[in-house]
This record gives structure tokens, C-alpha cells and sequence, in this order.
């Protein structure tokens, strides 16, 4: 009851988040098979039940994406998470664990299979326990559908097993990583959405770049761009879980970075010196920076509304998150996330590619605001020319109209205050009537 009175007056104090989530609630219809697990039947069904208990956010944008596509990323996204489960599960001897994350795109053709050797305390156990479930629906997809998961699954298996044994050392090394468990995620969906039907063949042609450079620039900067949609949202989420994963004994901020700042990774977390540590997180963030240009690339290129929500509204998450995480010592100790209303707004904004352009604007100027306490960070000069940069490229292809100028805090009090005005006038109303029939 607090933490709802609580989140009630968070968003009194934010009107425009109040404004914007009665507005996505009033435009939200729920989409023609959005109620895709109870539509569904059979295996499919409990893939979806899957789906919701791994990852409730995922399923519903999953759920509402294209029909044509809905099941194949499903299924994709399975495909990874049980993957990932095994990568993730310290309770799995380091040469076995090798051997099931080299040999995991195997056994999506083999039928039957299921794992049930998860740690006790593994959260996505029960999706490895009947991933034959998994399987059976991966074996009903499209043939190409099926190698591009397969191809996809077992790129990102070599390179999970690579770094089993292997430090983060260099911020190279941090990308490689990144690539392998993330990157790679956003080229294997670039190829789902060409096989759809729903965009063309740039995205097809986009993995050709990385073995050849004889294709045009357009291509060159896809490939970049697919990759970079997946290193942008893995390095946020990185940034952000810095205090869980050293908690856990999990290292993936590169030592090229974090030894600048302290002896041991560990002193992040320890409060031994939260400016250091501070400035270590700022300098985490600035490398981030690098992949907008791409992630704006890559959604300009989309033309399926479907698709475009659901790249869009991960991309724009990444950039609120990491503006909430700049300059911020509580990622030092806590999760840190964004407002339930905040990302409400994000989500009923981020339907086209303009309201995106403004969105990262937007976030660009709360980093600003947020770095601008600390002028002696050795990387201020850096964080503020890059904000300065990308702001201004960004700002040259955002279209504003008139409304855009006026201060949304404003406009929304004005109407938080006319609705608040409208109903206590009905409820006087209905007052004066009863006392006057009384009479």
C-alpha cells in the first residue's frame, strides 16, 4: 500500500508521466493476436508462458509485434535465454559448462532434448528442463528462420565458452564480449526481419560486410549499426548491475577502465571512495556514447511500424537508464532504475522516428545537467564535447513544431489541474443535487 501511495505521488510530481501514461492507456488497444498465449495451443503455449515467466517486459513487446514475425523472435529469444542460463549458472563446472555452451545450437535439432543439471537456485531452470518444448516449436519455423537462430546460437555459444576463461581486460575485449552475448542478438534479428517479408534485403546483406568490404556504405554502416543496437543495450544494462554482478563475483567492466580509478573492482562497491568510483562509472558511460550514431542509423532504416516499436522502445530505455546512471553513486550500491512512469512516457513516445530523435535529446540534456556537478571528473571535458556533439547531430535531423516549445511540465500540470478541477467540480455537483432532492 506505501510503495503504491508512494509511486501515486512520484507521478504527481511528474505530471507529464501522469499525462502520458492516461493517454497510452487510452490509446493502447491491444493488438489484433496480442493475446497470443491464450490464442495459441499446445507447446506454443507453454512457449509463451516461458516468455512471460523469463522476461514479462520482452513478452509483451514481443507480443505485439507483426504475426509474421511474433512466433520466430519468440522462439529466438528462448533459444538464447536457455543459452544464457547455462553461461550465467556458477554452479556448472567451467569444462562442462564449455562443452554445453559449444554444443547448445546441436541440439535444437535434437528432438527431446532438455537439460535438468541447473544450479538449485537457478531463476530460468524450468525453460531448460522442458526445452523440448522449445525445440519441437523451433523445428515448425521457416527454414531460414531455423538457420539464422541456429547460425546466431552457436556464434554466441563459441564466444560465451571463449570468455569463460577469459578477462575483460581491455575496452576491446569489452566490445568483443559484448558482441558475442549481445550484438550478435541484434544481426540475427536483422535477419529475421528480412526472411519476414517486412524489410528488405539490406538486411540480409548486412552480415556479408563483416567478411568482405565490397558492398556499398549503406550496407557497412547496417552491419555497424546491428551490432551496435545490441552493444548499446548490453553495456547499459552492464553499467547499471555493476553492484550485483561484483556481489556475485561476475567482472565485466574492462580493467583498461576501472584501474584507473581503483586497485581492486571490488573498492566500486565498497564506498572505500565514492568519487573514484563515480568517476569510473562516468568514464563507463562515456564509452556508451560511441553507438548512438548507429542505433539512430539502424531506426531509420526500419519501415514496419511493428519492428520499429519494438527496437525503439529498448533503444530508448538504454539511453533513459544510462542518463540515470551518470554521475549517480547509488548504481554503487543499488539497482538503479528508471521511473515505472517515466518509462510509460518513454514507451507511448517512442512510436515514430522523429519522437526518438527527441527522446535521446531529451536524455542528452539530463546527462549534461546530471555531469555538470562534477567539473573536477577527469572525463568532464570528454562527456560534455561528446553530449555537446551528439545533441547537435541529433538536433539537425529532429523536426519541432510549435507545441515542442512549450515545457511539457507545464502543459501537463495544466491538465493534471483541469481534470483534478473537473472531477471535484462533478463531485460538488452530485453533492449540491442530493442535499437538493433531500430538501
Amino acid at each position: 500500500m506505501n510503495s503504491n501511495i508512494k509511486s501515486f505521488f512520484t507521478w504527481i510530481s511528474h505530471p507529464e508521466e501522469l499525462v502520458c501514461s492516461v493517454l497510452y492507456l487510452l490509446r493502447h488497444s491491444t493488438p489484433e493476436e496480442a493475446n497470443t498465449k491464450m490464442k495459441s495451443s499446445g507447446q506454443l503455449k507453454k512457449c509463451y508462458q516461458f516468455l512471460e515467466d523469463t522476461s514479462r517486459s520482452f513478452a509483451t513487446v514481443i507480443q505485439e509485434i507483426h504475426p509474421k514475425l511474433r512466433d520466430a523472435i519468440c522462439i529466438y529469444y528462448l533459444v538464447l535465454r536457455g543459452l544464457d542460463t547455462i553461461e550465467d549458472d556458477m554452479g556448472i563446472n567451467i569444462q562442462y559448462k564449455k562443452s554445453l555452451l559449444l554444443d547448445f545450437h546441436t541440439h535444437l535439432y535434437e528432438i527431446g532434448w532438455s537439460f535438468d543439471e541447473s544450479s538449485p537456485d537457478e531463476k530460468d531452470a524450468p525453460l531448460l528442463m522442458e526445452f523440448h518444448v522449445v525445440i519441437d516449436e523451433f523445428l515448425k519455423l521457416d527454414k531460414e528462420y531455423q538457420k539464422s537462430i541456429a547460425e546466431i546460437t552457436k556464434q554466441m555459444g563459441e564466444g560465451m565458452a571463449l570468455f569463460l576463461d577469459r578477462r575483460i581486460n581491455s575496452v576491446d575485449d569489452w566490445n568483443e564480449y559484448c558482441h558475442y552475448v549481445a550484438g550478435l542478438v541484434g544481426i540475427g534479428l536483422s535477419k529475421l526481419f528480412y526472411y519476414s517479408g517486412l524489410e528488405d534485403k539490406k538486411f540480409l546483406d548486412a552480415e556479408k560486410i563483416f567478411l568482405t568490404s565490397k558492398h556499398s556504405l549503406l550496407i557497412f554502416i547496417f552491419y555497424s549499426s546491428s551490432n551496435s543496437m545490441g552493444l548499446y543495450l548490453q553495456k547499459a544494462n552492464i553499467i547499471r548491475d555493476v553492484n550485483e554482478d561484483l556481489l556475485d563475483d561476475r567482472r565485466f567492466w574492462p580493467t583498461e577502465i576501472w584501474s584507473k580509478h581503483v586497485n581492486y573492482i571490488r573498492d566500486l562497491v565498497l564506498n572505500k571512495d565514492q568519487t573514484k568510483g563515480v568517476h569510473c562509472l562516468n568514464e563507463m558511460c562515456l564509452n556508451t556514447f560511441d553507438h548512438l550514431p548507429d542505433v539512430i542509423e539502424y531506426l531509420s532504416m526500419i519501415r514496419d511500424p511493428t519492428i520499429f516499436n519494438f527496437c525503439a522502445i529498448p533503444q530508448t530505455m538504454a539511453i533513459a537508464t544510462i542518463a540515470a546512471c551518470l554521475n549517480n553513486e547509488l548504481v554503487m550500491q543499488e539497482n538503479v532504475k528508471i521511473r515505472k512512469g517515466e518509462a510509460i512516457r518513454i514507451i507511448y513516445e517512442a512510436s515514430s522516428m522523429n519522437n526518438c530523435l527527441k527522446i535521446f535529446i531529451r536524455y542528452l540534456d539530463a546527462m549534461k545537467k546530471n555531469i555538470s556537478r562534477s567539473p573536477d571528473d577527469p572525463n568532464y571535458s570528454k562527456i560534455v564535447n561528446k553530449i555537446d556533439t551528439l545533441r547537435a547531430n541529433i538536433r539537425a535531423r529532429a523536426k519541432y513544431g510549435l507545441f515542442d516549445y512549450i515545457p511539457k511540465s507545464a502543459f501537463a500540470a495544466v491538465i493534471v489541474f483541469l481534470v483534478f478541477y473537473s472531477i471535484r467540480a462533478f463531485m460538488l455537483y452530485i453533492i449540491a443535487s442530493a442535499r437538493a432532492n433531500r430538501k
